[in-house]
This record gives C-alpha cells, sequence and structure tokens, in this order.
C-alpha cells in the first residue's frame, strides 16, 4: 500500500485522491449503463446533470460528519485539519446523506421520480463505496483495531495507523468493507431481474450496507467509542435500519394499494 503513486515535481499525486475519483467515475458509469439496459434512456441526462451535484454533496455531507460527528474531539484541537480531506476523515454515511439531500432536492425542483432515479442509483454508489475502501486501505486511514496475534495488516510508517498502534497487526475492517460492498453490488443486480416496487433496490441497499456496518465497526481502531462502546457510525446505522425497515414496508404497502394501469 503506497499513499503517494508518483510525485509531479513536489505535488504527490495522492492514491486516495485518485481512486476517489476513479469510485465517483465508475459510479456514475454503472448507473448510465442500467439506465440505458432498462430502457429509461430519459434519464440519461438527468443523472449526468445530477452527477456533479451528487460529488457536491457526498463531499460536504461525509466531511460534516466526520468532523462534527464522528471525530470532533480531535478536530476542534486541530481546527486546520477540518479542510485537509486528502488526510483520508470522509464518512460514507455523511456522504451518501449529503448527496441524497441534494439530489432530493433536484429531483423535487424538477418533479422526478425520486424513489425510481434511487433505485437506478444503488448498484453504481454500492461499488463507488467499495472502491473508496480501497482508497482508505491506500491511505492507512479508516483501520481496524489490533487483533492481538500475528494475523492482520501492518501498516506501513508515515501511515495513521502505524503511528496509533506501532507494529501491532492490525484487522483488516475497510479490506472486508470492500468485500462486502462488491457482493452487495452483485445482489442488488440480481434483485434487477424482477420487477419491485420503487425504491426497494435502493432501501435494500441502505439496510444491508447498514446492517453489516454494526459489526465491522466493532472492529475498527480509528473511532471513538460512545454510549455501550459503539461508535457513532454504529450508532448511524442503527437508525439507518430501523428507517429502512419502516420505508420497505410502506413501499410495498403503497405499491399494494395502487391499482393498475389500464
Amino acid at each position: 500500500m503506497h499513499q503517494y503513486w508518483f510525485f509531479i515535481g513536489n505535488f504527490p499525486v495522492r492514491a486516495y485522491s485518485t481512486l476517489f475519483a476513479l469510485a465517483f467515475l465508475l459510479g456514475v458509469g454503472v448507473t448510465l449503463y442500467i439506465i440505458k439496459a432498462e430502457g429509461k434512456k430519459e434519464y440519461m441526462d438527468v443523472m449526468l446533470d445530477l452527477a456533479p451535484l451528487l460529488l457536491i454533496g457526498g463531499l460536504l455531507g461525509a466531511r460534516f460528519w466526520q468532523v462534527f460527528f464522528f471525530d470532533w474531539n480531535y478536530y476542534r484541537h486541530n481546527l486546520g485539519e477540518i479542510l485537509a480531506i486528502w488526510h483520508g476523515g470522509l464518512s460514507i454515511q455523511g456522504g451518501v446523506v449529503g448527496a441524497l439531500i441534494l439530489g432530493a432536492i433536484y429531483i423535487w425542483k424538477k418533479r422526478l421520480p425520486f424513489w425510481e432515479l434511487a433505485d437506478l442509483a444503488a448498484p453504481g454508489l454500492i461499488l463507488a463505496q467499495a472502491i473508496g475502501r480501497d482508497a482508505n486501505l491506500m491511505n492507512g486511514d479508516a483501520f481496524g483495531g489490533p487483533t492481538g496475534g500475528d494475523f492482520g495488516i501492518l501498516y506501513p510508517l508515515g501511515t495513521l495507523a502505524r503511528d496509533t498502534f506501532g507494529d501491532q497487526p492490525l484487522w483488516p475492517a475497510e479490506v472486508w468493507e470492500g468485500q462486502f460492498d462488491v457482493i452487495l453490488f452483485a445482489f442488488l443486480l440480481i434483485l434487477k431481474l424482477r420487477k419491485w416496487p420503487s425504491g426497494v433496490i435502493f432501501l435494500t441497499y441502505a439496510g444491508l450496507y447498514n446492517l453489516a456496518r454494526i459489526f465491522l465497526e466493532g472492529l475498527r481502531g480509528d473511532s471513538p467509542r460512545f454510549l455501550f462502546h459503539w461508535t457513532a457510525a454504529q450508532w448511524s446505522s442503527i437508525a439507518t435500519v430501523a428507517l429502512v425497515f419502516v420505508l420497505i414496508l410502506w413501499r410495498f404497502w403503497r405499491e399494494r394499494g395502487t391499482p393498475p394501469v389500464t
């Protein structure tokens, strides 16, 4: 793992930044492919217009979530680090929330079907998250806690993980999360083989990802702990899973109560 691919003069080309950009581009590309494959080409331009808004909302939400919800005790003593996103510290949960807020505003103003567009974007989103965890691995952030044995990742010198735990092998928390994300990506594509009430694909993504996150967060070594020794991400995930369960029931109930089109 390397934090830098190479230098152009004194300018570092960072693995974190390039993989983050790749995640975004491939996520958008997959979404456009799904739009075309499902014969919904009327949404092609919509998604291209949405993409930059989702990127901006995602970045703002991801940093806000990380700074003020996850690790304020650190950032309040290091205010200069708040804008240094190239050092890591982008919350996936906050990024999704930020992108949803800006995306929902755009969709509402254009009077577009929110749940249908969310279903189209869900596989690309979880694929982007999987690549994003590769960025975390290369950067040495979002790392696990000590395994207590010989098994685990030993991060190189100069990474936050090594600075935090020294020579101790750490749980591959971000690696396992990335692998789960790839499995979830494939599962969402399989679900698209049949018709579901609008919103169910996206809500399935949100529910299963956050359910897995509850368990994987238990391995993390970079997150402050709160009530019940749980991280902020675990509490966010529990709330999201509960909300998703209610929303899925609502989407099925709404679909059942909608008369067929004749």
